[in-house]
């Protein structure tokens, strides 16, 4: 409340009754829309200029008190020269404020205007009713055949001012509520969109499928077709010897690592206090270590020549061992195992050699490409596959997606219009 004049309740407008259903196609929203907005948009300019009419002789009113009051003198003579100052300057305040703040209003051929109008009357309103609130004793004690005009014509300005900024607001809600229309169609459209190059993807998608079953086929038979001939049914047998075959290496090597045990507390000594070259080093090392690998024919004199060294140390307590005549019995026993050990290591080779030759003739030259082939091919239908699924996964998500859609517009539209509006999805 400002200077006694307030807004009053407004008259409730009865509801609109909501006419029968009226069944629409998607592609007729658009221009339903633009022409319920332009029904609005006109009903407002409408509504808003005949209040702006009847404000603008309030305005001219106001101005008009504003001269009147200006040279009036309200009596100041008649009392006390204090209380005269008091009423002068509070003249003052409120004619400069009326002189300053009261503008015309703008005329009303546009919704740009029409806010103009909201906000000019807004500003007017407010300055005036700021300086009467201050200056009320001085109006309607000294000023009562003022008070009483201006409160009239303000209590209709605001009144006036309150309805064109309802009538705003509505025009404005109107104006999201099409936005959200036009934003949800765009976002079906959109949805649509992306199912028909989905649909698209996962045909294109089965039939790379159906094109690598296919070739898996043909794979798997040109395979079958190798693994069922007499050369790789010799090449598995053949394949199954070597691998027996393969036994002996561990059968030797543990032979050989059993005799070298014996003598590997005077080797392993001997190769800390020794002074031999990088061959023999080496030799010495892996004789500690895994002598099946060191037993070859070209290092036969350097293995004789450590061990014979090793019996000199042993011999002369360089090296220091529980038992010296055991020691020099196994030593012995070693040197003259070393032929059959080589030996027998020389025919392994030779015989593995052989074998794994003849395996290699008999393996079938492109079996190893065609199995890489056949896993490869298998892989890209597995994920051909899996993508397929997720894009029907990404087809039934808009599917549900977009009736929620259609749900959203009708509600929009029963608020923008008095017809029950009902789309036809067909």
């Amino acid at each position: 409340m400002v200077f006694g004049w307030g807004k009053k309740k407004q008259d409730e407008k009865p509801i609109e009754e909501i006419h029968d259903g009226k069944e629409i196609h998607l592609s007729d929203v658009p221009q339903i829309v633009t022409e319920l907005e332009e029904l609005r948009k006109s009903q407002t300019l409408s509504e808003i200029k005949n209040l702006r009419n009847d404000t603008a002789p309030l305005i001219d009113d106001l101005m008009n008190i504003g001269k009147m009051l200006e040279k009036d003198n309200l009596n100041v003579d008649d009392i006390d020269k204090h209380l005269a100052i008091i009423v002068v300057r509070g003249k003052k305040q409120v004619i400069d404020v009326i002189k300053k703040g009261v503008t015309s209003i703008p005329e009303i051929s546009s919704i740009e205007n029409a806010q103009e109008l909201d906000s000019t009357l807004n500003q007017i309103l407010k300055k005036i009713g700021d300086v009467l609130g201050r200056q009320t004793r001085v109006i309607h004690i000294f000023a009562k055949k003022y008070a009483a005009q201006l409160k009239n014509n303000l209590e209709v300005m605001n009144k006036n001012h309150s309805e064109i900024h309802k009538i705003l607001k509505n025009f404005d809600d109107t104006k999201s509520i099409s936005n959200e229309i036009m934003d949800f169609l765009t976002q079906i459209k959109t949805l649509k969109e992306t199912r028909t190059k989905n649909e698209k993807k996962v045909v294109e998608t089965n039939e790379h499928v159906v094109s690598l079953e296919k070739k898996i086929l043909s794979i798997q038979a040109s395979i079958e077709e190798i693994k069922s001939s007499d050369n790789y049914k010799k090449y598995l047998e053949l394949k199954k010897s070597l691998n027996e075959f393969s036994n002996q290496r561990t059968k030797i090597k543990n032979e050989i690592d059993t005799q070298f045990t014996k003598i590997s507390r005077p080797l392993s000594r001997y190769e800390y206090a020794s002074s031999l070259d990088k061959d023999q080093k080496n030799i010495l090392n892996k004789l500690n270590t895994d002598p099946f690998k060191i037993l070859l024919p070209k290092n036969k004199d350097s293995i004789i020549v450590i061990l014979e060294n090793v019996r000199k140390a042993v011999s002369s307590e360089s090296i220091s061992v529980k038992d010296v005549d055991k020691t020099l019995s196994q030593i012995t026993e070693t040197e003259e195992a070393l032929d059959g050990f080589v030996k027998q290591i020389l025919e392994y080779f030779k015989k593995y050699e052989q074998l794994e030759n003849d395996l290699n003739s008999l393996k079938p030259k492109n079996l190893a490409s065609l199995e890489n082939e056949l896993e490869k091919n298998i892989s890209f239908k597995e994920d051909a596959e899996l993508k397929s699924k997720t894009i029907l996964n990404e087809i039934d998500e808009i599917i549900l997606k977009i009736p929620q859609f259609i749900t959203k517009i009708e509600e929009k539209l029963r608020q923008f219009s008095n017809t029950k509006y009902i789309l036809n999805t067909s």
